[in-house]
């Protein structure tokens, strides 16, 4: 059992101002793990006014300084990195190899990014007469989501810090423990008092507190479409900055001379990863008409390859985030049935031997564009797959969506892949695999706006200052 009751704020851990607790539920299962504190908005109150106090010093900090800061936080990521695999698994029940895998480089990686970014990043440039300055753009209220716990928090605090910001952050309540792991490193990393701050709590509370306080100056927030537009509207009367990643449908096309097996087996495998729970995932795999039968056997042969069970085991999916999210994926499932979408593997309930844990068959349908399940976005593993007749066919059904995340498009002609990838309407593209931590990443349309990642999120948490006459 864990027990995480006190808030980070100021330098110090301090106990929430009006004590209350809620507990967290462990997805594999079914039974209470562990329970945090819920946060208040005298709380924010509180955190708030030790950030503004702090931005006045650390905003004036030298690159030096915030570099050795983001030195110190490194080493102590890479000494507590098994801890928060750890804390990844029992939180949201990513499989063992997963969570101390893909979920703790990533938080690793944006670390070090931002440490490259940081050394090399022109704060001043003189153009003319005029010097641009690049100034940190002062307290930043960060929420973030459970699904990719280390990624999406971790993305916001290090260009953060780097930036010269100070914050105040609002990590996930169904998977809140490696974001408290992560606090205590960054506190014995040595943060000055002030500059980072934590508070657990209900994102209707803490978030809707953050967006409309008059001493934060930005927000930035990774979720769902819906609360990401509520935040804006709450933010909008103190005209503050808001970041948005919000949800995903993204198109995986491959073309006609990609090889089958492998891109349809991958990316069949690739959308049960994290149990279906990534924005950016290929939920809509766009394939030839023409060749739609042998499509649909490597695909059933691949879900149904995907062993699921006990996130502690050798398995290669554990279970979804909660019963709330196991429901709606479940509703997914028989809306997907009664619209007339063939099931080529998977299907409703749970599989079989597991009757205890959000367990969800990997699943996937045949349909068309125009159905529920491959317009709205799902958050578990469950794939759609729609034929196409040409290219502009192809790229007419992926833009054909409300959502612009993520995009990926395989084939052996690179021109022809290049060639796609310009019509897509979205703000990250895969061709044939790869991984970069310097590429942008963000939404067109409704999956939000800003970018993060590399250098270009360091532009988030900045304003531009004009001295004319230098």
């Amino acid at each position: 059992m864990r027990s995480y009751t006190q808030f980070y704020i100021d330098g110090q851990w301090t106990a929430p101002i009006t004590p209350r607790t809620a507990e967290v539920i462990n997805p594999a299962t079914e039974e209470v793990s562990g329970e945090i504190s819920l946060g208040s908005p005298a709380d924010v109150d509180k955190a708030v006014a030790a950030a503004r106090r702090a931005f006045a010093s650390y905003s004036e900090t030298s690159v030096k300084d915030r570099l050795d800061l983001l030195e110190a936080i490194q080493a102590e990521y890479i000494r507590r990195e098994a801890e928060l695999g750890e804390a990844i698994m029992v939180e949201m029940g990513a499989p063992t190899a997963l969570a101390n895998g893909f979920h703790t480089l990533l938080g690793k990686g944006h670390l070090g990014t931002a440490i490259e970014v940081l050394r090399a990043f022109k704060f001043e440039e003189q153009r003319g007469p005029t010097m641009i300055r690049k100034e940190p753009i002062g307290v930043c209220g960060l929420i973030t989501p459970w699904n990719w716990p280390m990624n999406q928090t971790c993305v916001k605090i290090f260009p953060a810090l780097a930036a010269g910001c100070t914050m105040i952050l609002k990590p996930p309540q169904l998977a809140p423990y490696s974001a408290q792991i992560l606090a205590e490193m960054i506190h014995a990393a040595g943060v000055p008092a002030g500059v980072f701050n934590m508070i657990q709590g209900q994102g209707s509370v803490i978030g809707a507190a953050l967006s409309k306080h008059e001493d934060v100056d930005m927000i930035s927030f990774t979720g769902s479409e819906p609360v990401g537009v509520q935040i804006t509207k709450d933010a909008a009367d103190t005209v503050k900055r808001v970041g948005l990643e919000l949800g995903g449908k993204s198109a995986w096309i491959v073309l006609d001379d990609a090889s089958l097996p492998a891109n349809v087996a991958g990316a069949t495998a690739g959308m049960m990863g994290n149990s279906g729970q990534t924005c950016s995932a290929g939920s809509r795999l766009l394939v030839p008409a023409s060749r739609m039968d042998e499509v649909k056997k490597i695909a059933a042969e691949a879900a149904n390859g995907v062993t699921v069970g006990d996130p502690a085991g050798n398995f290669a999916m554990g279970p979804v985030v909660s019963k709330s999210q196991y429901n709606i994926i479940q509703q997914y499932i028989e809306k997907g049935t009664a619209e007339g979408a063939e099931l080529v593997a998977g299907g409703p309930g749970r599989p079989e031997g597991l009757d205890k844990g959000w367990y969800v068959k990997p699943t996937v349908f045949v349909g068309t564009n125009d159905m529920v399940i491959a317009r709205e976005e799902i958050f578990g593993p469950v794939l759609v797959i729609i034929g196409y007749d040409d290219l502009d066919h192809a790229v007419a059904i992926a833009n054909d969506s409300n959502f612009g995340l993520g995009g990926y498009v395989s084939g052996e002609d690179v021109d022809t892949c290049r060639a796609v990838s310009r019509r897509m309407r979205t703000g990250a593209i895969w061709v044939n695999g790869g991984f970069d931590f310097n590429a942008p990443f963000g939404g067109y349309k409704r999956s939000g706006n800003g970018r993060e990642w590399g250098e270009l999120g360091f532009h988030e948490y900045l304003e531009v200052k004009s001295v004319v006459g230098w």
